[in-house]
C-alpha cells in the first residue's frame, strides 16, 4: 500500500513537471525585433502587446534607422531578426527588394490606408505612422545671438546662421534621410544638391540621431535643430524654450512600419505581433506620439501643429527614395562628411 501511493506520489510529481515544462515551452516563445522606434515609446507599445500574447516576450534590438538597415542587410545570409517593427518604410522597401520580407497580410488590413503600405498584395510592410521634417528653434538663444526666426528650408541657407544649425547624418538617420530624400525630390537633384551646399556652409554639425538635433537647440548647444515633429513637440511640452516650426515649402517624411523577416522560426509568434502592429488598438498608441497615423480617423489634433499638417508633407516617391538611397548617400558623404559626429 505504501508503494501505490508513493508510485501514485511521484506519477503526480512528474506529472506536474511535464505540465509545468509544456507552460514555460509554451511562455518561452521569444521574438528578436528589430527597431529605430524612439526609446521613450518602446514600453508602451510592448506592455500593450504583450498584455494581448502573454505568450510572447520581445527581444529589442534598437539603433537610429540607418544603422538598423545596415545591419539587417549585413544578416542578409543569415538572419537573426524575426520581426522588424518600427522602421523607416524605405529601407524596408529596400529590404524587400532584396527578398529579406515574408509578405504578410494582417488583421485588419483593410483599414489600412493604401498609400501608407506596400502596394504588394499581400504586402511586404505594412505602416504605422508618419513622422515628418520639423526645426527646433531655441527662441531664447536666438535673441541672445540676434537670430531671427527662420520660416523655410531656404531660410536656413542665410549667412547669420553659419554654424549654428545641427541636423542628422542621413547615412545614420531615418529624419536625415527623408529630409535629403524630399529636397531631392522637391528641387530637382541639381538644385536640391546646390542647396544642401548651402545648407552646408551654416552647418555645425551632422548627428548620428535624428532625436539629437532638437535636444541640442532644446539645451542651447546649437540654437537652430533640423529633427521632425515628434521629438519637437515632446521636447516643446517638456518645457524647453522652442518654437516648433515646419518650413513652408513643405516637409519630408517617411512611415514607420513592421514586417515579418523572411525565414523567421517564429512565423506564427511574428505574425501576432504584425496583426497587433495594425490594429485600431497599436494606431491609438501610435496616435499619442505621432499626428498622422496609417488608420484615418485615429489620430486626434495637436495644439502645436497646424490642422492641415497632414496636406503639408510632400509627394514622396518611396520606390525612388529606396531604389536611389546608396547612390544618394554616397554623394552626400563626399560632399559633407567632414562635419559629421565621431561614431561612438
Amino acid at each position: 500500500m505504501k508503494k501505490t501511493k508513493l508510485f501514485k506520489l511521484l506519477a503526480s510529481v512528474i506529472g506536474a513537471g511535464m505540465l509545468f515544462s509544456a507552460q514555460a515551452a509554451h511562455a518561452a516563445t521569444t521574438l528578436t525585433v528589430y527597431t529605430a522606434l524612439e526609446a521613450d515609446q518602446i514600453k508602451a507599445y510592448q506592455a500593450a502587446f504583450q498584455k494581448a500574447n502573454p505568450d510572447i516576450e520581445i527581444k529589442w534590438v534598437r539603433d537610429s534607422t540607418g544603422i538598423v538597415t545596415a545591419k539587417l542587410m549585413a544578416e542578409k545570409a543569415n538572419p537573426q531578426a524575426d520581426v522588424i517593427w518600427g522602421l523607416a518604410a524605405t529601407s524596408l522597401a529596400l529590404l524587400d527588394k532584396e527578398g529579406m520580407l515574408s509578405p504578410y497580410a494582417p488583421k485588419g488590413l483593410s483599414a489600412i490606408e493604401a498609400k501608407y503600405r506596400s502596394a504588394a498584395n499581400p504586402p511586404a510592410w505594412v505602416g504605422m505612422d508618419v513622422w515628418a521634417s520639423a526645426i527646433c528653434f531655441n527662441t531664447v538663444e536666438a535673441q541672445k545671438l540676434g537670430l531671427p526666426k527662420p520660416t523655410s528650408w531656404a531660410d536656413l541657407t542665410k549667412p547669420v546662421y553659419a554654424g549654428k544649425i545641427v541636423m542628422p547624418h542621413p547615412a545614420s538617420s531615418g529624419t536625415g534621410y527623408l529630409d535629403v530624400s524630399a529636397w531631392l525630390q522637391m528641387m530637382g537633384e541639381d538644385k536640391g544638391w546646390a542647396y544642401m551646399d548651402a545648407l552646408h556652409k551654416n552647418i555645425g554639425q551632422y548627428t548620428h540621431s535624428g532625436s539629437k538635433p532638437c535636444k541640442q537647440a532644446a539645451t542651447g548647444e546649437f540654437p537652430i535643430g533640423i529633427a521632425f515633429e515628434y521629438r519637437a513637440v515632446k521636447t516643446k511640452k517638456e518645457g524647453a524654450p522652442i518654437d516648433v516650426i515646419l518650413p513652408s515649402e513643405g516637409l519630408g517624411w517617411d512611415i514607420e512600419a513592421t514586417a515579418i523577416v523572411k525565414g523567421t522560426k517564429n512565423l506564427e509568434a511574428a505574425k501576432k505581433l504584425a496583426d497587433f502592429s495594425a490594429s485600431k488598438e497599436a494606431m491609438a498608441l501610435y496616435e499619442k506620439n505621432f499626428a498622422v497615423v496609417a488608420i484615418p480617423g485615429i489620430a486626434k489634433p495637436d495644439e502645436l501643429l497646424p490642422s492641415d499638417y497632414e496636406k503639408r508633407l510632400v509627394k514622396n516617391d518611396f520606390t525612388w527614395a529606396s531604389t536611389n538611397r546608396d547612390r544618394i548617400l554616397t554623394e552626400w558623404s563626399k560632399r559633407y562628411e567632414s562635419k559629421a559626429e565621431k561614431k561612438q
